[in-house]
């Protein structure tokens, strides 16, 4: 079967400004990590505790149903506050990617797509071992499966998204494939694309590639391939 065209993404731009963002992508994965485990350890566990202290003090207050109410609506807003930071923690960083690996990361990812977006049916194809990528490598593969995604709940108008990853040992290559409209000038819609642009920029710093196409079966096809021996994954 003959490849589907793609095009390769701001070649225009010199490696230089490449390693320039891809170093610049890797600090903010640094501040974005220790930021998420910030709110954790100091946010969250002081929701916990307060949330602790507020189900005591409910069981201490009179039977009258004015302060129940109130003492309600008290551990509802809590509970709010607490699951808007962890919805804010996983935003900055995901847990999973360093205590489970890349696999479970991206397996989520694309169960929490298919979750939120009924319409649109989300596979996920993943090797069976889990290969010891570096840490810059698996952000650069998470952060694929998630501008992937989020392109094809905005612009696709797809029912059906698939997520690839394949690695055959020299390097690893992740595929992002619906079956919407298509991606109309590839080229043209990369450059006026900041996410995918710093996504390039990611692939570039690894020494890798970023390409966006028409899938074999129409739609879109985002696809990053990394060696595994890549320059800027220590």
């Amino acid at each position: 079967m003959t490849e589907p065209a793609s095009a390769p993404l701001d070649t225009q731009h010199g490696d230089d400004l490449a390693e320039l963002l891809g170093h610049m992508t890797s600090r903010w994965d640094d501040e974005r990590r220790q930021l998420a485990r910030q709110l954790h350890d100091s946010l969250g566990s002081s929701m916990t505790a307060l949330s602790m202290h507020l189900g005591l003090l409910a069981k201490k207050l009179p039977d009258d149903q004015a302060l129940q109410d109130r003492s309600a609506q008290m551990k509802q807003l809590l509970m709010n506050i607490i699951n808007t930071n962890r919805d804010m923690q996983l935003a900055l960083w995901n847990d999973k990617l360093e205590f489970l690996g890349v696999k479970a990361a991206i397996a989520e990812a694309v169960s929490a797509f298919g979750e939120a977006n009924g319409a649109i049916t989300a596979r996920a194809s993943l090797p069976d071992d889990d290969s010891a990528y570096s840490s810059a490598q698996n952000v650069a593969l998470l952060r694929c499966v998630e501008e992937g995604l989020q392109n094809v709940a905005r612009h696709a108008g797809a029912t059906q998204v698939d997520v690839i990853l394949d690695d055959d040992g020299d390097q690893v290559m992740l595929t992002v494939a619906d079956n919407g409209a298509g991606p109309g000038d590839a080229q043209i819609g990369m450059l006026e694309h900041h996410g995918l642009r710093m996504l390039l920029a990611r692939a570039r710093y690894l020494g890798g590639t970023l390409t966006l196409g028409a899938a074999p079966e129409g739609g879109a096809m985002l696809r990053m391939t990394l060696p595994l021996a890549a320059p800027g994954g220590a």
